[in-house]
């Protein structure tokens, strides 16, 4: 079935940087545009970037434009997120899925604190 293991995230300095990864599984992954989400503590999840299927449109939120990078590797059907200059507003379980998805995994956690 489909499936989404994220990882990479941990505790971090404001101004530091974390890739996330995220092996997806159950599906014809080079078909499908890709994209990742968060959830901070008592919000709802919210989206942070797509990458499409080819990898020829990418697409950011406005509070992380100039700072993550979405990419993809279609060969190991992994999706990446490099978070640079991270805020401590950047903290949150960051979760990632296939345009359409309806089925989530773990998350990772993203922790921006001194």
């Amino acid at each position: 079935q489909v499936q989404f293991v994220e990882s990479g995230g941990g505790l971090v300095q404001p101004g530091g940087s974390l890739r996330l990864s995220c092996a997806a599984s159950g599906f014809i992954f080079r078909s499908y545009g890709m994209s990742w989400y968060r959830q901070a503590p008592g919000k709802e999840r919210e989206w942070v970037a797509f990458i499409s299927s080819t990898e020829s449109t990418t697409n950011y939120r406005d509070s992380v434009k100039g700072r993550f990078i979405i990419s993809r590797d279609n060969s190991k059907m992994t999706a990446y997120l490099q978070m640079n200059m991270l805020k401590p507003e950047d903290t949150a379980v960051y979760y990632c899925n296939r345009v359409g998805g309806t089925l989530w995994g773990q998350g990772t956690q993203v922790t921006v604190s001194l």
